[in-house]
């Protein structure tokens, strides 16, 4: 590691911030090491790659990337040690004001230029010039195959596939601009620094539509009325927006069934259901 990231690391880590990341001493200070698998090193190069996708936007501070790779047979990612806590008003508010500015970064086609990982699924990013095209391909579809795949089929993939072929429907001509997406937005993934800056981290990064960042904060909470009410004020989201919210945040959960199983293969068929009763 001392190589890749050009400082002097500890014999060992300082201690384990988790199973799977650590805080390691180096001659540069602290820093935060994730270690998987050797066979998942690409998903850090992936993590590495959207972390300076998101940097370059030059709006919500991020872990800076130190280095990436493979040492005696495990993969890591050394970021940036950034001593963090529980986000304030103040804070979310600056986050909205800075999303809004992260997403004005755009592209020409939706998608990435590689795959990257939501959790710990793959996320496929081919691009396409169709938004509605490309989000029942890539995410809604891509989810109901993998459900199909790990035992799941009934009527969750009969609707499922029925409501893939309604997103053009339930979109209503609706064309939104690609823009640069955290793309796993929820509330464990931002906080703020020493100096109440906002920071986010663990992205899943593509080009998309915007909404889709601001529907996954509103899935499982934990964003309160500032975060809106300034990502308004510096960019209205579009009429109608409101009504996108379950199609967006039907990808999470499906994601979240085929993670973990249990009840949310019960709230992906409602949310399908009633997805559904709008293009019936």
């Amino acid at each position: 590691m001392s190589a890749v990231t050009g400082h002097e690391l500890a014999p060992a880590p300082a201690e384990a911030v988790s199973s799977a990341c650590l805080r390691w001493t180096s001659d540069a200070g602290p820093m935060f090491i994730k270690v998987a698998a050797a066979d998942r090193a690409w998903v850090f190069e992936a993590e590495a790659e959207g972390l300076r996708a998101l940097a370059s936007a030059s709006s919500i501070r991020v872990p800076r990337v130190l280095g990436a790779g493979v040492a005696s047979n495990r993969a890591w990612l050394a970021l940036e040690w950034i001593d963090l806590v529980s986000p304030t008003p103040r804070s979310e508010a600056r986050l909205g004001e800075l999303l809004a500015e992260q997403h004005r970064t755009t592209s020409a086609t939706f998608g990435w230029h590689r795959a990257n990982t939501i959790g710990l699924t793959e996320q496929k990013n081919e691009p396409d010039t169709d938004w509605g095209r490309f989000y029942a391909a890539r995410r809604l579809g891509f989810q109901l195959d993998l459900a199909e795949a790990g035992g799941h089929g009934g009527r969750l993939l009969d609707r499922g596939r029925r409501l893939c072929e309604s997103v053009p429907a339930l979109l209503g001509g609706y064309s939104p601009v690609p823009s640069l997406l955290h793309g796993d937005l929820w509330a464990g993934n931002h906080a703020e620094d020493s100096a109440c800056n906002p920071v986010v981290f663990d992205p899943a990064v593509y080009f998309g539509d915007r909404e889709a960042d601001i529907a996954m904060t509103r899935l499982f909470g934990g964003y309160g009325r500032t975060f809106y009410s300034a990502y308004e004020a510096a960019w209205p989201l579009e009429p109608g927006a409101a009504g996108r919210v379950p199609l967006y945040n039907l990808y999470h959960v499906l994601n979240h069934l085929n993670l973990f199983g249990g009840g949310y293969r019960r709230q992906a068929e409602d949310m399908i259901e009633g997805l559904l009763t709008e293009v019936a």
